[in-house]
């Protein structure tokens, strides 16, 4: 199974390292739009969504990868990437992707220094707990109802999926700890592909 990540800015590498440890996963690093019908879904990492969104733009990707979320494929935004999959930006009047129906705060906990890292259970994903890095982190402040809250931290929506769709604030590919790009191979893909 081919598993892209977005490789246009952000943490690239370390998501293509944690994709490596698991078997069943081949990681492609996607930066055209060729490669977006090759793979069989996409990690869109942290980084900084206002310049991933202007590359997306730039490679001419915007609506072919709209397309194929539309059309079923897996795709999990990290940080940056739920504030790209989001319907709505709070305090902004443009949205990037639209394709979650969950409403996001940017820089929501603070600048770089207000960075922080807890270590708690998600119970559909891990049932130990697991290192949370937050990096100028959002949070979804709302949802629809057809979305899945995974995980709240101190009152806010830091983990939801819905359909095909993951979200996650914080950043697990720099944690060492492979339990949530697990839970994305065991949850989201058909069961040829089950670990």
């Amino acid at each position: 199974m081919k598993i892209g990540v977005l490789d246009l800015q952000g943490s690239v590498t370390e998501h293509i390292n944690m994709l490596k440890k698991i078997e069943t996963v081949i990681p492609v690093r996607v930066k055209y739009k060729d490669q977006i019908e090759r793979i069989d879904g996409l990690i869109i990492p942290g980084g900084e969504s206002t310049t991933i969104s202007k590359l997306l733009k730039s490679f001419d990707l915007m609506d072919i990868l709209k397309k194929r979320i539309k059309r079923g494929m897996p795709i999990w935004g990290t940080c940056a990437g739920m504030i790209l999959l989001a319907k709505k930006i709070d305090g902004s009047d443009n949205a990037h992707l639209k394709v979650m129906d969950i409403d996001v705060k940017r820089n929501a906990y603070g600048s770089q220094l207000d960075s922080f890292l807890i270590e708690d259970k998600i119970p559909d994903i891990s049932k130990k707990s697991i290192p949370l890095v937050f990096i100028r982190a959002p949070y979804i402040t709302n949802v629809s109802n057809d979305v899945k809250i995974l995980k709240k931290v101190n009152e806010k929506i830091v983990a939801a999926k819905q359909k095909n769709i993951l979200v996650t604030s914080f950043h697990p590919e720099l944690t060492g700890n492979d339990c949530v790009h697990k839970y994305f191979i065991r949850n989201f893909f058909n069961n040829n592909f089950l670990l």
